[in-house]
């Protein structure tokens, strides 16, 4: 399999640790649909990174539906529960998660603009999303080791990945003081070799 993404994207960090927690290999193509000659769109067409090829090619593309299918790849370390309850609730992290990643993405690509033509007003409306998901994720957690209890699942990626591209973006948002318990879970998955060895970078 390869993977087709950047060092800096959240939802291709996600799907990098997921494979690292399922022990799969796989080559990581850097590309970004940013770049003049990016060939994401030849394989993705909403131009959109990450793209899952699997060996027959075939492209897979969002990171919540290349996290679903590598989970299903194999039986080890399942970050998924089966349908019912739980597994509905451990999507419901990962679709906060990764509306919070999208609302820090828009407020980021908006403050790049000249700015003549930016709009303060669009950012604050991202950042209160960004807030507003901060405190929600806070109180869902409560003292749980774990965002669904005492493992390790796919909410806790999710959740992990947003903190640590707003960590990496934003670091004036300070949600370690506002939130400790959200600290303590990241730095406890910050732990572990598949979320260190991802840390987004330029």
């Amino acid at each position: 399999m390869k993977l087709i993404g950047s060092h800096t994207s959240p939802y291709v960090r996600k799907v990098r640790i997921v494979l690292a927690e399922k022990k799969i290999e796989y080559d990581f193509v850097i590309d970004s649909p940013w770049l003049a000659d990016s060939k994401v769109p030849d394989v993705n067409p909403l131009g959109k990174i990450p793209v899952l090829l699997l060996d027959d090619e075939t492209p897979l593309f969002d990171s919540r539906v290349i996290v679903e299918y590598i989970d299903n790849v194999t039986p080890n370390n399942k970050l998924f529960p089966a349908p019912n309850r739980e597994r509905t609730e451990v999507k419901r992290w990962e679709a906060l998660a990764d509306g919070l990643c999208d609302a820090a993405v828009a407020a980021l690509l908006e403050g790049k603009r000249p700015a003549g033509e930016q709009s303060a007003d669009w950012i604050a409306r991202q950042k209160g999303k960004i807030g507003r998901s901060l405190a929600f994720m806070s109180e869902s957690l409560g003292d749980k080791p774990f965002c669904m209890g005492t493992h390790i699942a796919m909410a806790d990626i999710a959740l992990g990945t947003a903190l640590g591209y707003l960590a990496f973006r934003f670091p004036g948002i300070d949600w370690r003081a506002d939130h400790p318990n959200l600290a303590r879970l990241y730095d406890k998955l910050m732990q572990r070799p598949s979320f260190a060895e991802t840390a987004p970078r330029d």
